[in-house]
């Protein structure tokens, strides 16, 4: 794929760019070929500057130090794991996700909606990936309805569900258990 592919047809440009959402078009190692005007600015990347680097990497992703799908979480990572699905099964992949990067030194996380859509061009498969930016979302539903007792989180249709399941199935956040010190000394007095 050529680095300016898009420019062949201006009109396509332009739709390209209009769209609110951040696109990339990468390949099916997570390389960037190209992306809108919307990710240059939400991201602050310049299409020459990233032009054929992972996503990782040029989105400055705190586990990118050894390079993007070099790492062991990277094997956890929701956009890789997107992008490879899309080439896989051939069909638009979604998911939501947590990233953490960093910006100016400053580590700092977003709240992701991503999709990863394959297309063909000129024999060869690609993939769309958007990122939707959902932080904001995030932060106005951080006020749960939670049962005072049971600690069940009620979701928009009523129903109550386990706290742990209900992050889970939102947020892929896993929980791990165990007693604060006061609850410690309430449940087992006198253990250390």
């Amino acid at each position: 794929m050529e680095e300016h592919l898009l420019d062949k047809n201006a009109f396509m440009r332009e739709v390209f760019d209009a769209i609110p959402a951040m696109l990339l078009v990468v390949d099916e190692d997570v390389k960037i070929l190209h992306l809108n005007s919307t990710a240059s600015a939400g991201l602050g990347l310049d299409i020459k500057a990233v032009y054929k680097k992972r996503g990782g990497e040029s989105l400055h992703c705190i586990n990118s130090n050894d390079g993007c799908g070099r790492a062991e979480i990277c094997q956890d990572c929701v956009i890789r794991n997107a992008v490879a699905a899309a080439f896989q099964d051939g069909k638009t992949c979604r998911k939501a996700s947590r990233m953490e990067f960093r910006d100016r030194g400053k580590k700092k996380e977003l709240h992701l909606l991503v999709t990863a859509a394959p297309f063909h061009y000129d024999g060869t498969t690609y993939v769309l990936l958007t990122l939707e930016n959902v932080s904001e979302l995030i932060r106005l539903q951080s006020l749960l309805p939670i049962c005072m007792h049971c600690k069940k989180i009620r979701n928009d249709g009523g129903y109550w569900h386990d706290i742990a399941v209900y992050f889970n199935e939102r947020l892929d956040v896993d929980f791990s258990h165990g007693l604060c010190n006061e609850c410690l000394e309430k449940l087992y007095p006198g253990h250390k």
